[in-house]
Order: structure tokens, then C-alpha cells, then sequence
């Protein structure tokens, strides 16, 4: 299991945090996602050999987010 902490911009309130979680949680190996709005940041848990960290990144932009 591999832990990672992504700063994201443009998150500004409850549906940013939600639509982030929905979209990286659906991905398969992805064990937990959190979302701290106050700070633009994601942390997610996942299983490397399930999902990339790319793949992850690319549900945070598909969701209309920028991984920094």
C-alpha cells in the first residue's frame, strides 16, 4: 500500500471535495482518498499494483482539478 499527498488547485468547496473523492475513489486499488479543502491538498492510499499514481492524477484533472 503506497500513501501519497497531492496538492490540487482550484478545490473551493463541498462539491470540488466531493466530486475529487468520487472520482479517484472509483478507481480500482484506490483504498482511501481524503480531501483537506482548506489546504488544496488529497491524500490517497492505494495499491500500487492495481493503479499508478498517474492514473490517479489523471482522475483529479479529468474532474477539472490541477495536480501540482
Amino acid at each position: 500500500m503506497q500513501n501519497v499527498t497531492l496538492n490540487v488547485q482550484g478545490m473551493s468547496c463541498g462539491h470540488c471535495v466531493n466530486s475529487v473523492e468520487k472520482g479517484v475513489g472509483t478507481l480500482a486499488g484506490v483504498e482511501q482518498v481524503k480531501v483537506n479543502l482548506a489546504e488544496g491538498l488529497v491524500d490517497v492510499s492505494f495499491n500500487e499494483t492495481q493503479v499508478t499514481l498517474e492514473q490517479i492524477k489523471e482522475a483529479i484533472d479529468d474532474q477539472g482539478y490541477e495536480v501540482k
